[in-house]
């Protein structure tokens, strides 16, 4: 029953959600009229802002594409592969492969949000290896995977405010930074895991679809699949007479090298900053393992254009977020939305307030710290007001809930907006048919579980 009410929403989401650019040419349209609805900006305004929000992600958005395609190059290697069937050679048919994908992104996501390359890399293969998974569904698997990042090593919100000289400090918002201790490692966010880890693996095992259109059923021909290995390629592109040029296209000395270099970086990276994970150390450790794995510079450079492939979604979209964004920033929008939901704050209904803001501006603001930097003074400003009287620690802890609730708002509704499944698409996407469509309503069901399971949480836990 649980299952059919799954396919059920799927359906209507295959039928009346659109392709994810037009989701975000739909926003670009809804957040301008309420700029201008809203505000007090003209219309010239509220357009200069866009235009100026439009370049706003060009850095992060080169760093989802490094990400994206330094991952997946990896995963390329013969050694990678090796390494992944070892690892779920124990798995044999798609009930096992639901909750195991589940399981491992989660486990993955809570280092970096950025690891879901990896979970979705590691899906594929099981899905070229095990006939019956049902492909749209396993790729909804892997996004919602990523959701639990909110309470790992990468969580944005409680690293800026744990971090010296932050706009929060600078602005007078805040006195001092504001421990992980009071966020990443509070009961609630303990339980949040727990929650999450109990329940996740058990709802999609129960939605799995009985039946559906596997990898092979979706790729755009048959021979898709049955391409040379990068080796093979390597060797094609040899001439036939030995030529100085085939030497050192062909030779490990300088990759070696290299990789030499940046692996010194890195643990001096970690010997002097500790577990220090972000998105640029992240990339680079992909890239130095990268080079060392596809051992010469022919090599690599093959695996890279493979996995370049299929990026268009990420270069041509996310400066349209960013350009919602800065509609939401430079007209005051942001600000006028977080000032209302905390004018109507208390001192019991702050959490769901902040939890219901978070999930709000996250369809206009997909990223946690550029969502912050927007409506986190507001409600930090409500949250101090509020609890005037109240010794320091106890307003910390309040502070710390409020941004948590913020946090884990923003972070589930991503099921409901396409704009991170973009990372995963050109990966478990590649020649085959398919859109973001085929996959959100998948998500409606857990989106609507972990929702009201977070909710109260956030409300009822100790911190």
């Amino acid at each position: 029953m649980i299952a059919r009410f799954g396919e059920a929403l799927s359906e209507i989401s295959r039928r009346f959600i659109p392709d994810s650019f037009v989701f975000a040419l739909t926003l670009t349209i809804v957040t301008e009229v309420a700029a201008l609805l809203y505000t007090d900006v003209t219309i010239i305004e509220s357009i200069e802002a866009w235009y100026n929000g439009f370049w706003m992600l060009l850095e992060f958005g080169m760093q989802m594409v490094l990400i994206l395609i330094t991952g997946y190059s990896i995963a390329l290697s013969s050694q990678a592969k090796k390494s992944i069937y070892h690892l779920t050679r124990f798995i044999q048919t798609p009930n096992q492969v639901y909750p195991f994908v589940i399981l491992l992104g989660m486990l993955l996501s809570l280092i970096s949000w950025g690891w879901m390359v990896i979970t979705a890399v590691m899906a594929r293969e099981l899905a070229l290896r095990i006939n019956g998974i049902n492909y749209p569904y396993l790729i909804a698997c892997v996004y919602f995977s990523g959701t639990l990042w909110v309470s790992g090593l990468s969580s944005t919100i409680p690293l800026l405010l744990n971090t010296e000289g932050n706009f929060l400090i600078e602005s007078e918002i805040l006195s001092a930074t504001l421990s992980t201790t009071y966020t990443l490692g509070s009961v609630l966010n303990i339980s949040v895991l727990g929650f999450s880890f109990v329940i996740a693996p058990i709802l999609f095992r129960l939605l799995s679809p009985k039946v559906g259109p596997g990898l092979k059923d979706l790729l755009y021909t048959r021979n898709a699949i049955k391409e040379l290995t990068i080796e093979e390629e390597a060797k094609k592109m040899t001439n036939a007479v030995a030529t100085i040029s085939d030497k050192l296209n062909n030779h490990s000395i300088f990759q070696y090298l290299v990789s030499l270099m940046g692996g010194t970086y890195i643990v001096f990276h970690f010997s002097t900053k500790g577990f220090d994970i972000n998105l640029n150390i992240m990339i680079f450790i992909f890239v130095v393992l990268g080079l060392l794995l596809h051992k010469t510079p022919i090599q690599y450079g093959i695996a890279m254009k493979r996995a370049s492939l299929n990026i268009s979604g990420i270069l041509f979209q996310f400066p349209f977020y960013a350009g919602i964004m800065g509609i939401m920033m430079y007209t005051g929008l942001g600000k006028e939305l977080a000032e209302w939901m905390t004018s109507i704050s208390t001192i019991d209904t702050y959490p769901l307030l902040a939890y219901l803001s978070g999930a709000i501006v996250n369809f206009a603001i997909p990223s946690a710290g550029g969502e912050f930097a927007v409506i986190g003074p507001s409600i930090i400003n409500t949250v101090n007001e509020i609890g005037q009287g109240l010794s320091a620690q106890e307003l910390d802890e309040m502070i710390a809930r409020a941004a948590l609730s913020v946090a884990y708002g923003e972070s589930l509704t991503n099921c409901l907006q396409p704009f991170y499944l973009l990372i995963i698409l050109p990966i478990m996407g590649a020649g085959i048919r398919i859109q973001a469509r085929d996959i959100m309503g998948y998500l409606i069901l857990p989106f609507m579980v972990f929702f009201v399971g977070w909710a109260i949480m956030v409300v009822c836990l100790p911190l």
